[in-house]
């Protein structure tokens, strides 16, 4: 019966994201290699058994190699080094990238005769340690068969939906879900603010409701009592928006809550509202509502525990 030994993996991104999935496969007892532009980062992880190695080209002949940084510029330059001097049979892509650049980098790796899939996640770093991170995948279905069991080792499973680009699609639709549901718990938890709620009680009513989720829950918190440690760069969705609407454009689909919901976070940007994480939306929706917000200092649950 194979293990999950069987496979070589290299890793490539020690990062919030990265550095926590890379984590969860170290502890799982997986043979992985691990490379980060900034060495310190990645250090950590030889407590868990990972080798953390100085070159990229050392993870040339690994079996599987995982890439999480943050743009496509990123994922071509450390490809490019990383199959310098030999290649893996697989790359597994798991950043936030156009579907032309994983178009372009399906062609480039067909090209060597490695298989390719685009894997990108939901969730954040926060989510990985709760052991509920996702992923959608796309491309040779044969492929995913090899890779899933890493990919499940690293949260609640996996997701195929089929050849070529589709896992692209889906984050890009996945993010701007993300954009507008934000958007739209800030409103609605500064509007019973407003009206003389505590923000906790009301979302407490939400996450026990229907309508509560995953989500609502884990930000609940950040909505509660301020602290906008970063998760996701208002930047970054900014970023993943934009594909959404250029997506919108090339099927033909309108998308009016999208545009709206990335001109209100062009105004937080605007703003200088950019280093803490996206949900600061909240301050935004606060100030245009003539109010000003104060921790509530109560202990909430995330629901990730």
């Amino acid at each position: 019966m194979p293990t999950l030994t069987d496979q070589k993996l290299g890793w490539i991104g020690a990062g919030r994201m990265g550095y926590a999935m890379a984590e969860r496969l170290a502890k799982g007892g997986c043979d992985i290699a691990v490379w980060n532009r900034t060495k310190a980062k990645a250090d950590p992880l030889s407590k868990h058994g990972a080798k953390v190695v100085n070159q990229l080209e050392e993870l040339s002949t690994r079996d599987i190699l995982f890439v999480m940084v943050s743009t496509y510029d990123d994922v071509k330059e450390v490809l490019n080094k990383a199959l310098a001097k030999g290649k893996p049979t697989m790359v597994v892509e798991c950043s936030s990238i156009s579907l032309e650049g994983s178009a372009e980098l399906r062609k480039f790796l067909n090209a060597k005769s490695i298989e390719y899939l685009a894997a990108p996640v939901s969730g954040n770093a926060k989510v990985i340690k709760a052991g509920k991170l996702t992923f959608v995948v796309s491309g040779p279905k044969s492929a995913y068969e090899k890779a899933k069991p890493y990919l499940d080792m690293m949260g609640v499973g996996s997701s195929y939906v089929g050849e070529g680009e589709l896992a692209r699609i889906a984050k890009i639709c996945h993010n701007v879900m993300l954009g507008v549901v934000i958007q739209n718990l800030c409103e609605i938890t500064i509007l019973a603010q407003k009206a003389g709620m505590p923000r906790h009680a009301f979302l407490d009513f939400l996450n026990k409701s229907v309508m509560g989720s995953m989500f609502t829950r884990y930000k609940t918190p950040t909505l509660v009592n301020l602290d906008f440690h970063v998760t996701f760069t208002p930047k970054l969705l900014r970023k993943d928006l934009d594909l959404g609407l250029d997506a919108g454009k090339e099927f033909e689909v309108p998308m009016p809550l999208t545009s709206l919901t990335r001109d209100l976070l062009q105004q937080m940007i605007g703003n200088g509202m950019t280093e803490e994480d996206f949900s600061t939306l909240l301050l935004m929706q606060a100030k245009a509502s003539g109010i000003e917000l104060q921790p509530e200092n109560v202990k909430v649950s995330d629901g990730l525990a």
